[in-house]
């Protein structure tokens, strides 16, 4: 019991901190927003133009061709780079970046890393 109680409660934080995050981070045709998700077992990486409310761009570890992709910071600065060479082919050079309530560190550092080597600037 204790257990699902310190999920719950986990989850609520990442959840309140997501909102105060999203007040200010917004993206613009010019400047769309990255934001990344975590599953148990998946990632998720989607660039958001906010003013449409469209997805220009996404990867995650579900496709055919990144399923060998596993949730472990290596293979998520992998997905970072994929993301950047599909954001670049779509003529997306910059982008404002969401961690969705997630800390900056390990997966979530690894994704924007990659972003910024494929070139993507934030």
């Amino acid at each position: 019991m204790k257990t699902e109680k310190l999920i719950k409660e986990k989850r609520r934080k990442r959840l309140k901190r997501k909102l105060r995050v999203r007040k200010n981070v917004y993206g613009t045709p010019e400047r769309p927003r990255m934001t990344v998700f975590k599953s148990n077992r998946h990632l998720y990486v989607q660039v958001i133009d906010d003013s449409k409310g469209h997805t220009l761009v996404a990867a995650s570890t579900l496709e055919k061709d990144l399923s060998s992709l596993r949730k472990c910071v290596a293979d998520a600065e992998k997905l970072g780079e994929v993301i950047g060479k599909r954001a670049l082919e779509k003529g997306i050079k910059r982008i404002a970046f969401d961690r969705n309530g997630y800390p900056y560190h390990g997966i979530v550092k690894a994704i924007a890393e990659g972003a910024r080597k494929a070139g993507l600037e934030f």
